[in-house]
């Protein structure tokens, strides 16, 4: 049974401050739940589901607490226009202590901050095993329900970093730091970068002066008809692509 005071609550977490406040995030979805109750570094809170879902769940009982609620609850609580049938509250992972890993080739995200890019960066970089992500302070949330939706679960297997990008730069002595822009070398001379760390830019602006003036090397992406951009999932996707 769902009470009031427990929906209000749930509900309470679609505000990002209201996220950081209680250190808990709302994941939805059949895929998405499975994935965070399969992962052992997922820590789930709670799990609110219709009666089929925890029949067939019950082995999850000893990892978690399982409400069986109604349709008509999951529509008051879930932050989708159509609930998936399950819905769970997840601890937001602790970032203290970031280490970038210097023997792989890490992401950095540069004012990232449409919700659907952002989830499907996440995506890209786990199909290309890309294990770290950096992002500037003013990127979208990897909490909000639209980029876990978007995330399709890769949101707990990749580790993400909040910084000032800019200043978090200039700790980077020793790392070779490549940018997406339109000046740079084209893309088809790089081949299997393993180190150092790929900044992709804002989908208007591209990356900001006082970021790209840390950039060892530019990469283009050639193009070859009349747009004027492409969306920065996108142009993150066709980069990997090329260069692991």
């Amino acid at each position: 049974m769902l009470s009031k005071a427990e929906a209000k609550y749930i509900q309470s977490l679609s505000q990002k401050k209201f996220r950081q406040q209680e250190n808990l995030f709302v994941a939805e979805g059949l895929k998405i739940i499975a994935e965070a109750l399969n992962n052992p570094f997922a820590k789930v809170k709670k799990v609110f589901a219709m009666e089929d879902w925890v029949r067939a769940n019950e082995k999850f009982r000893s990892r978690t607490e399982i409400v069986t609620v109604t349709e008509a609850d999951l529509n008051r609580i879930s932050q989708l226009k159509t609930p998936h049938g399950v819905l769970a509250l997840i601890e937001i992972p602790r970032s203290e202590g970031f280490e970038l890993n210097t023997l792989k080739l890490a992401l950095a995200l540069d004012g990232i901050q449409d919700p659907g890019n952002m989830g499907t960066i996440l995506r890209i970089a786990d199909w290309f095993g890309v294990k770290q992500i950096i992002c500037s302070n003013d990127c979208a949330d990897i909490y909000n329900s639209k980029v876990v939706q978007a995330s399709m679960g890769s949101i707990f297997r990749t580790e993400v970093f909040y910084t000032n990008l800019a200043g978090w730069l200039t700790t980077q002595k020793n790392t070779i730091i490549y940018g997406a822009a339109l000046d740079g070398i084209p893309l088809r001379s790089y081949k299997n970068i393993q180190q150092g760390v790929l900044i992709i830019g804002n989908e208007g602006n591209g990356i900001r002066p006082e970021v790209m003036q840390h950039i060892s090397q530019k990469i283009t992406i050639e193009r070859f008809g009349e747009a004027e951009s492409l969306n920065a999932a996108v142009a993150t996707g066709i980069i990997l692509a090329q260069i692991v």
